[in-house]
């Protein structure tokens, strides 16, 4: 039974949040609602993934965001799936930078079934990622100097899909393309941001990571 550590200001969808997870077999370690219980239960508690929101008291700014990073930090590759009402490129960026994986960027209002969300929490804890498309478009708007500006915009496709944490079979369904034609892609965007041959599953993350890493 994977454990999460929940942290949600608003009372009606922290609840809503905990009995979900919980109806789908999560066990809840903890149900915060500040920025400094965040990162005590977080540090104290360890859990097998946490959700997240942007902004929790006292600042109501990036509270959430700010504990997540310092907890990754102190734990790194510590599983979090972030909730928010709008793209937040800066922190999603920084979230990203380490490069261990585990990160989850979802936004509440295109959460559209438990199905999906449960996906995502799983994904996370796991250590894959679960980003919204809306996320990864805005993160991988390509810059003249952007390392991404070599791939063409099927690649930037597969790349997005990837980021999403599809895998190639599921990129194909998606697409309708055939698998190996996803695999020729995949290749080319390795090769193209110079990341080189490896047995670590994570180097479809690094492909992201690369362009975040950049910016």
């Amino acid at each position: 039974m994977l454990r999460v550590l929940v942290a949600e200001d608003l009372y009606l969808l922290r609840d809503g949040l905990v009995r979900l997870l919980e109806a789908h077999g999560f066990e809840v370690v903890a149900a915060v609602e500040t920025g400094p219980e965040l990162l005590k239960g977080l540090l104290e508690l360890r859990p097998d993934v946490s959700v997240v929101d942007v902004r929790l008291p006292p600042t109501l700014t990036d509270e959430g965001l700010q504990a997540a990073l310092a907890a990754r930090k102190a734990i790194p590759g510590l599983p979090v799936l972030v909730l928010s009402q709008h793209v937040q490129q800066l922190y999603a960026r920084e979230l990203l930078a380490d490069g261990s994986g585990a990160i989850g960027y979802l936004l509440k209002d295109r959460v559209f079934n438990a199905a999906q969300f449960v996906d995502a929490v799983t994904r996370v804890a796991s250590g894959g990622t679960a980003m919204d498309p809306e996320v990864i478009a805005a993160l991988l708007a390509p810059t003249p100097t952007d390392p991404l500006a070599a791939l063409t915009p099927r690649e930037h496709d597969v790349l997005a899909h990837m980021a999403q944490g599809l895998s190639n079979a599921a990129i194909s369904a998606t697409l309708h393309l055939s698998e190996s034609t996803i695999a020729k892609h995949t290749a080319a965007i390795f090769t193209k941001l110079a990341l080189p041959p490896s047995d670590d599953t994570n180097r479809r993350v690094q492909a992201v990571l690369t362009y975040l890493q950049s910016r």
